[in-house]
């Protein structure tokens, strides 16, 4: 317990992203997304981590959200996913991290932006993790599933990345392609192929 009365934790993770912005998307680079509003989902694979004394090792988390503006601008719904595989302990301590209420970047800013937040689901994820053509699967509601951005000229797989040193859910990743970007998560429902996506590894922690 730390001297605020939160619970210390930290995790390092492999991690997907899709949306439903162009390539790159521009609020990696602090502008409006492609279409003003922006439908996005992500997803964490923990390698380790750690709740106080609680082992996370082996879990899994996810989100699908839409803002209906950019998103520091708010009014943003989510619905949250966690591994089916947790214990109640780890369960809890999942959602307490998820929701921002333990503190610790990335989730005590992207909780600010969300108004309305769904039940959350326990549900198995499937990752495939290989580089840019990596996938993963949340229960039947999430199907992500990235490729290499192909050169308009080509068609070669192009190898690109981003690093943004004050980025605070990645400092650095591979930009792909999403072959696949689809939610149907109560009233989160998109399909967005051919889209920004990114891979990377993160650690985060309060």
């Amino acid at each position: 317990m730390s001297a605020n009365g939160r619970v210390k934790w930290n995790f390092e993770a492999d991690y997907l992203q899709a949306c439903n912005c162009d390539y790159g998307c521009p609020c990696e680079f602090s502008a409006p997304p492609t279409y003003g509003s922006c439908q996005g989902m992500g997803a964490w694979r923990i390698t380790r981590g750690r709740f106080g004394e609680l082992s996370l090792d082996g879990l899994s988390l996810g989100f699908a959200a839409h803002w209906p503006k950019a998103i520091h601008e708010g009014n943003g719904t989510a619905c949250l996913f966690f591994d089916e595989k947790a214990n109640p302990q780890q369960r809890d301590a999942l959602l307490r991290i998820a929701t921002g209420q333990e503190g610790g970047l990335p989730f005590e800013i992207i909780a600010t932006t969300f108004s309305k937040v769904l039940d959350p689901q326990f549900v198995p994820f499937h990752f495939k993790l290989d580089g840019r053509n990596s996938s993963v699967k949340i229960g039947e509601a999430i199907s992500m599933a990235v490729e290499p951005i192909k050169n308009p000229v080509t068609g070669e797989p192009e190898s690109v990345r981003v690093e943004h040193g004050t980025g605070f859910i990645f400092k650095e990743a591979e930009c792909v392609s999403s072959k696949e970007c689809r939610v149907s998560a109560g009233e989160i429902k998109f399909s967005w192929p051919d889209r920004a996506a990114f891979v990377t590894r993160v650690k985060y922690g309060n």
